[in-house]
């Protein structure tokens, strides 16, 4: 059984949708053991509850290092022997002690086509904002392996969507989350948890099931 944890800082719509796809069985020989958010205020953490799963609020703030700030989180999976780690809307930034200990076991949802729009700075609605200024036609999402350089890992999943003419940053940001993040997140997860997945280079390459 994989264990999953996922950390989080908002809603919680794409940890939603990897609990359902989890409860429906798509995803199988999986559970999210733990979610962290690094806000106590997240709605994350009332949806982890509603499906009986552990939540806890552990704040970057709340640490005067990112070392002791990795470490707390570092315990905390530990505790829970979180075997893959999920950043669905995580805000927060992880530091080279935590992404050494899950080294390819951490991925992380981005609002755009890497390379485009993505780097530091690139989080929240700014990927989208700078999407629809830049004139693009094309946006989209991307499922990435976590490294230390910000949206800089091996790419696992991507899903194109369309720019309208009449978007706004938040009209976009929406309709990416609903039609590419929600699908390409549990997606990449269940590969994840089928040992489907192996990097070699910067690639990912899938294995056929």
């Amino acid at each position: 059984m994989l264990r999953i944890g996922i950390l989080v800082s908002g809603g919680g719509t794409n940890l939603q949708a990897i609990i359902d796809k989890i409860e429906s069985g798509y995803i199988k020989n999986a559970s999210i053991v733990t979610v962290v958010s690094s806000r106590p205020e997240a709605y994350a953490l009332e949806r982890a509850s509603r499906h009986g799963i552990p939540g806890i609020c552990i704040a970057r703030k709340s640490y005067d290092a990112i070392d002791e700030y990795d470490n707390a989180l570092i315990k905390h999976f530990e505790e829970y022997s979180v075997d893959l780690v999920v950043m669905a809307g995580f805000l927060s930034i992880l530091g080279e002690n935590f992404i050494k200990r899950y080294k390819n076991r951490i991925i992380n949802v981005h609002p755009a086509l890497i390379p485009s729009f993505c780097g530091k700075g690139f989080y929240g609605i700014i990927p989208h904002q700078k999407a629809l200024e830049y004139g693009v036609k094309v946006t989209g999402a991307t499922v990435h392996f976590v490294e230390l350089e910000a949206d800089a890992g091996p790419i696992i999943l991507q899903k194109a969507v369309s720019v309208k003419e009449d978007d706004t940053p938040e009209t976009l940001q929406k309709r990416v989350m609903e039609e590419a993040e929600r699908d390409i997140l549990p997606e990449a997860v269940r590969l994840f948890a089928e040992g489907r997945l192996s990097i070699e280079g910067r690639k990912v390459k899938i294995e056929r099931s």
